[in-house]
């Protein structure tokens, strides 16, 4: 099993780092979406990530062995895995052409919730009481972040019903890749399941991709494409690292305040460029319904930590009782 350094300072910088970086990219990807495909933007970043990390694995000897995928267990679960990262790019996208930065960020945290539901049911995990508040919370924080546009979300379906749906799909995916990923690592390292996955996104999208917008392309526009490809491999490396030395759910829970980064930036960005990105308006109850959010992922990822820390104390009083 694998143990953590405990540099609780590097952690807590490596999913700040994360979160930062996941919080910009809906607003980049967005700003590309108009003026390339969804399916040239995955490919792009796809081939951009399988060249940086084959190169980092190949220079030191660690390339994957192809052979392991005959074993027919992890055959299935890679094919799992791609077929599940694949649709969360492609539908992610998709449904930012529906919808805000913000309402996308805010909608995608469902993904480690089903995450979380996978595991209670396809692991036979036990769900906690406090995992089974944070959840609450979170679809309460939905609701509550939607409540201007919940009944025609629900009654006139257009195209941000379309958009959320994309969305709530590519969370769903992203769920079936994690836990297969979960399972892969068994046969390979983290960065040799992402170097497998970032190929064979390369070669499903490359053929539905049209560079022709490319030659036309603004400068702004080549360095938000330059930062999304960036973003994908540095953003997974930086993720990869805090687990290092951080627990997993304190890593999850620092990675809950993602969608507050996105839309401060979203702010920051429509100011400074008030020409290319228009901030979503949010009222108060939706403030009110992200936050909810925020406290609904970081309560289900802690609530592990609670269960040690009172089991932990019950320990110590029984000690201090019987000595």
């Amino acid at each position: 099993m694998h143990q953590i350094t405990g540099k609780s300072l590097s952690g807590l910088l490596l999913a700040l780092t994360t979160a930062v970086l996941w919080g910009m990219l809906p607003i980049a990807l967005k700003l590309l979406l108009d003026v390339i495909t969804a399916n040239t933007i995955t490919a792009i970043r796809f081939v951009a990530a399988a060249v940086m990390v084959g190169i980092w694995l190949g220079m030191r000897g660690k390339l994957p062995a192809l052979a392991v995928l005959l074993n027919r267990k992890a055959g299935w679960l890679m094919l799992i895995a791609v077929a599940g990262l694949l649709s969360n790019y492609i539908m992610y996208l998709s449904g930012l052409n529906y919808l805000t930065a913000e309402t996308g960020q805010v909608v995608i945290q469902l993904a480690p919730f089903l995450m979380m539901l996978g595991g209670v049911i396809i692991f036979k995990e036990r769900l906690l009481l406090w995992q089974k508040a944070g959840a609450i919370m979170l679809v309460a924080g939905l609701l509550l972040f939607f409540n201007e546009r919940l009944l025609v979300l629900v009654l006139q379906a257009g195209s941000e019903t379309l958009g959320v749906l994309l969305v709530i799909a590519a969370g769903v995916t992203w769920a079936a890749y994690a836990l297969a990923q979960k399972q892969l690592l068994v046969h390979y390292s983290s960065k040799q399941i992402m170097y497998l996955l970032y190929f064979a996104g390369s070669i499903a999208f490359l053929p539905l991709a049209d560079f022709s917008p490319l030659q036309s392309m603004s400068q702004l526009h080549w360095a938000l494409l330059v930062f999304c490809c960036l973003n994908t491999v540095v953003a997974y490396g930086a993720f990869a690292e805090a687990l290092h030395h951080w627990e997993a759910s304190k890593v999850s829970a620092v990675l809950a305040v993602t969608p507050l980064f996105t839309i401060l930036f979203a702010n920051v960005i429509g100011w400074l460029l008030p020409d290319f990105l228009v901030p979503q308006q949010l009222n108060l109850w939706s403030w009110l319904g992200a936050v909810f959010v925020v406290l609904g992922s970081a309560l289900t990822a802690l609530a592990p930590q609670f269960v040690e820390y009172r089991a932990a104390r019950k320990v110590r009083k029984l000690q201090r009782d019987v000595f």
